[in-house]
This record gives C-alpha cells, structure tokens and sequence, in this order.
C-alpha cells in the first residue's frame, strides 16, 4: 500500500473505525520506510522485527478504536527508555542491558493500543543538545542537511517529523525534549517533573529527568498527557497530577498575561529576532498582555546545571563504565564528566542553597504571569559549526532550556515560524509546576493563529476547544465587600488574589442587602424577570486557596456559576433563595458601591 502520509491520532482513528486500514498493514509499511531512511538520518538504533512486533499488534485482535483510545497508533522509543526484551543502549554499546520489562510510561501506551515501532537514537546517556554524539551515527535536520535534528532526543524527533510514528518518547534534562522539537517542526512536551513517569528510564540526573512527547500539535501532546500522568509506585520521584491540570483543563484561551525576557540573547542571529517578535504578536493577537521580566535569575540557575553536583549525579550512572572502560564512552561526553569526582558535599549543599534562592526569586517573578514566552535556541548552529567546537555550540542551544528542571516548571515548545533557509524555528512557553494543560492550551491557540504547515504534510483540523483553559489559578467572581478596598477584600489579597477585570454580570439578577449578621451583606440572586446587570469584579487566587476561600463564606451565601456580561460562566457569590427572608431588595442601585454610597449620603 502507499505509505499514509497523515498519522495524526484522529486521522489513524477514522481510518481504522471505516476499515480502510489495519494496524498491521500500517506498522509494517511504516517500518520498511524507517528502515529506507535511516542510512541518510540514523534515526532508529533497533527497529522492531515482525515477531517483535506480532505480540502488541496481536493483542488488538478483537479490538477497536472505541474500546482503545490508542488503537494501532505507533511510536518510537528513545533509547535510553526501556522496552522489554529489546536491548537499552543508551547510545553506549558497552552499556547494553536488556529489560525484561518496558518502562512504565511504555507499558501504559501498550496497555492503550499504541505500537511500539523500535528505539531511537540519541546524544550518548542523554548528555547533549544537538543529536550527532552517537557512535550509532550523528542525526541531521529533517529539513535542512546542513544541521542537527536537535538532541539529545534526536531519533524520537526524527520519527516523528520524517513521517514515520504518530508520536514519540524522549527524555528531557536540559532541554533534550524541546530544543529537537523545535529545530523539526514539532510539538515538545517537557512536563512537570513526576507527572510522567520515568520508572524503567536510564538517567541521566535522576532528580531532573523528565519523559517527553514528541507530536505534530498541541492538542495530541494534551490527550497522550491526559492519558498518562498517572501516579506510580515504582517511581520515587512521581507526583499526583492535580486536578486543575487534567485532560478537561485544556481549552480555550481568553486573556493571559506572558513574561517576556528583558534581556532577550540571540547570539548574532540576524532572523531570531524578528521571528521571535511575530511570536509575541501572535500571543498578543490571541489576548495576551507581555509583561517584561528580569531574566538574569533564570539564566543564573541555568549556569549551574553544568557547574558541579548535577555534573556528579550524571557521573553515577555512567562513571562507573569511564572508570572501567573509558574508552567505551565518547570523548566529548568524558570531557563533560571528568570534574565530577571532584565535586564534594559541602559544594553539593552550596548549589543546592543557591538554587533554592534563585528558585524562590524567580517564583515571584512568575507569580502574577500565565506563562513565559522565549525563544526554543537563541541561533540555530550547523553541523560544520558543532564538529569545529562542539561544546560551545551544544551550550549555545540550551540558553534557554536548562534551567527549567533545576527550577521546576512545565514547559513545552511550539513552531512558530521559519528561517528563510527553510529550517524551522519554534517558541517555549512555560510556566509553574503543573501548569501543563494551560501551557499546551496556549500552544494549541498559538498553532491555530500561525497557520503554520506541520510535519508530514499533517493538518491542524481540531477546532478550538469550546471550555475554557485551566491553570492553577481559580476565577472567582465578587459583588459585595470583597469588591476591591471594601472590607473583606484582604481575605482575597491574603490568598495571593489579583483583580482580573472589573465587569457586570448578564442582566439576569437581582441584589439584596441581607437581614441580620454583619451590616449591609449583600445576596445575589439569579432570576428569570426584572433581572438586571450587577456591577461585580473578577479575581484570580491559587486553586489551593480556593477551599479556605469557601469555608469562610457564611450561610446563606455560596460559591456557584455566575453568568457575566460576555456571556461566559465562572465561580461566584451567589445567594440561597431562603436567605431573602426579611432582605431588602437593592437591585436598582446596580451594585454593592452605588448601594454603599446611598447609605453614606443619608
């Protein structure tokens, strides 16, 4: 058959659901074709063979789309990412294991119908951004000759950029999940650290390493998370995905305010800067607010990735074969880990001390934002520029990537144009800890905005979500003494709330001031006639806070869904009907202040 050029999930599902193709046809024919590009992109270090393969598509027989939400859709494995009874190499042929079992995140893909196609290449134990530190072959662009894919996740980019899997696995420390990604035309997912699990992954920092998702959009990257970030046992570093970050918290986007570095570094670019321009037009264009930030802390945590103890913890996976076999590790890689066994406690606990002040400086910094924009690589390098000085070159790539694990954000890059040699050229929003679904929301509008073409000749043809995008910020909406300066405003402020918008509710309600308790409480009530629009105001505080927030709230007034002028619902006062017992009706004044200031003019 001819080779399907659209493998995106809801292409895959239609096609299997009408009967014009079967996993098998389609995983074999997309096997042979990996297999005729890999000499020109040394992609793959093991492709499945047909009786590798035969037990998972197998185990679709009698099977559906409508009963597995990943029927027969395949993707590749990064080598460093265990798949049972298949070597890991990790891209060190002396370090060669095979697992008797698949890493967790694997076996969940399986477990949904998803088939695994083989293991891709990769920078040597996950240490580089560029993708050519493999004795398996260097990995070049997908587009351009002349440079990288991108690594260290170069043969999951590959895969998925040249056609040949739907999605694919990374890993990403230091940017190895989104500086690929970008550099072919795709979508990163770096998600918060523990929300994936990385059980059955070779690290490289154990305590930074996260499993990425390599797709054409946004929105695939949103339902293969939605699908995964589960809990596991077997990983000591997996944390609970809350629920403000699950699978319905991708959506639409209303108004956000993004960071944009004030220091913006482009290394002599001459394209980077107009693109990454564009790129905050866009987000602007789609409501977003740009606020100036001082990037000089992120680019200061950024520094110490390279500078010590998380040197040292990559040295305990691989300094052991160095020790024994150096010559089995590539000499750009022990030149990376050679001061490692240097590194003592006391200046394990000084970076430590360190990051955690730029950690909590950069934290108020992003308080009041929805995300931050920056470019995926300050300047693309060529694969000639990386052979005349590879470690500076590799270190150009990762300016701005490599704090983001050290800090703990969720980050994702996302296409946002192209050089005009042809090369792509993306974007990375990120953002607080499980902010993932929001991040990937934004990524998904931003996609839609640009139009841009996707890999593989696939299209963008999901509408915009009809629910609105969540983050890990509540809206609640306020009529009453919670209004901003009134009294009981500080029990917002406290929260950490911020006054989003000052509006009117549809005309729909009518206001009361309540009997008894504290003077002039007001009630809001929803009604079918001789509603009117109440003045009110919007305001945002930590979902954390949000239940503290409730149980403070005394009878009979509540939290509910308030309908505003736009026509959007979101959380607000509202009043049980029992409760206008005796209460005044004050509808005509049009809201708390107007009815405050009729008081004060007796």
């Amino acid at each position: 058959m001819k080779h399907p050029s659209d493998l995106r999930l809801s292409a895959l599902k239609t096609a299997y659901s009408n009967g014009s193709l079967t996993p098998r046809t389609l995983i074999h024919s997309l096997c042979k074709r990996a297999a005729a590009l890999n000499p020109e992109f040394n992609l793959f270090i093991h492709l499945c063979s047909e009786e590798q393969l035969e037990p998972y598509l197998a185990a679709l027989d009698g099977k559906s789309p409508a009963d597995l939400p990943l029927y027969g859709v395949p993707f590749a494995i990064k080598d460093n990412i265990d798949l049972a009874g298949v070597p890991t190499t990790a891209a060190c042929p002396a370090f060669t294991y095979v697992p008797e079992r698949s890493a967790t995140i694997v076996e969940q893909l399986i477990a949904l119908g998803a088939i695994p196609l083989g293991k891709t290449n990769l920078d040597q134990f996950a240490t580089g951004l560029n993708g050519t530190r493999s004795p398996y072959g260097a990995c070049r662009n997908s587009v351009h000759p002349d440079y990288p894919s991108g690594g260290s996740s170069a043969g999951s980019s590959l895969a998925v950029a040249l056609g040949v899997a739907s999605f694919a696995l990374g890993t990403d420390t230091a940017g190895s999940g989104r500086v690929p990604a970008a550099l072919n035309n795709l979508v990163g997912l770096k998600a918060s650290k523990g929300l994936l699990s990385t059980a059955g992954v070779v690290p490289a920092c154990r305590s930074l390493d996260c499993v990425t998702y390599f797709t054409a959009s946004a929105a695939e990257a949103s339902q293969l998370l939605a699908l995964t970030a589960k809990l596991d046992e077997s990983d000591e570093y997996s944390r609970s995905n809350p629920l403000w970050n699950d699978g319905s918290a991708f959506g639409a986007i209303r108004t956000f305010r993004f960071g944009v570095p004030r220091q913006l570094e482009f290394l002599g670019c001459a394209e980077s800067p107009a693109l990454f321009a564009a790129a905050v037009e866009q987000l602007q264009a789609l409501g977003g607010e740009a606020v100036e930030i001082d990037f000089a802390p992120f680019l200061e945590a950024a520094r110490l990735l390279y500078a010590g103890p998380w040197v040292a913890e990559r040295y305990s996976v691989a300094g052991a074969l160095i020790e024994q076999q150096p010559e089995a590790v590539l000499p750009v890689i022990r030149a990376v880990l050679e001061k490692a066994p240097d590194v003592s406690g006391v200046d394990t606990f000084r970076a430590q001390y360190h990051l955690q002040a730029l950690k909590a400086i950069c934290d108020q910094l992003m308080a009041d934002l929805d995300c931050v924009l920056t470019p995926a690589y300050p300047r693309p390098v060529t694969l000639a520029e990386l052979a005349a000085a590879p470690v500076q070159r590799n270190s150009d790539l990762g300016y701005y990537t490599n704090f983001m694990n050290m800090l703990d954000y969720a980050a994702v890059a996302v296409p946002a144009g192209f050089m005009a040699n042809g090369l792509p050229w993306g974007v990375t929003l990120f953002g607080r800890v499980f902010t993932d679904q929001y991040l990937l929301s934004l990524a998904a509008a931003l996609q839609r905005q640009t139009a841009l073409p996707l890999c593989g000749k696939r299209t963008l043809d999901a509408p915009a979500p009809a629910n609105p995008a969540r983050n890990d910020r509540a809206r609640v909406v306020v009529c009453g003494a919670h209004l901003d300066g009134l009294p009981l405003n500080w029990q917002l402020k406290q929260r950490g709330g911020r006054l989003l918008e000052a509006t009117h509710s549809s005309p729909d309600y009518q206001l009361y001031a309540l009997a008894g308790g504290p003077p002039f409480r007001p009630g809001m009530l929803r009604v079918t006639e001789g509603g009117v629009a109440i003045e009110v105001e919007v305001w945002e505080l930590p979902s954390s806070e949000l239940g503290s927030f409730l149980t403070g709230i005394p009878a009979p007034l509540g939290l509910g869904k308030v309908q505003l002028a736009d026509g959007r619902w979101e959380t607000g006062f509202i009043c049980e009907p029992y409760g206008l017992a005796g209460a005044s009706d004050i509808t005509h004044f049009g809201g708390w202040r107007a009815f405050l200031r009729s008081k004060a003019n007796r």
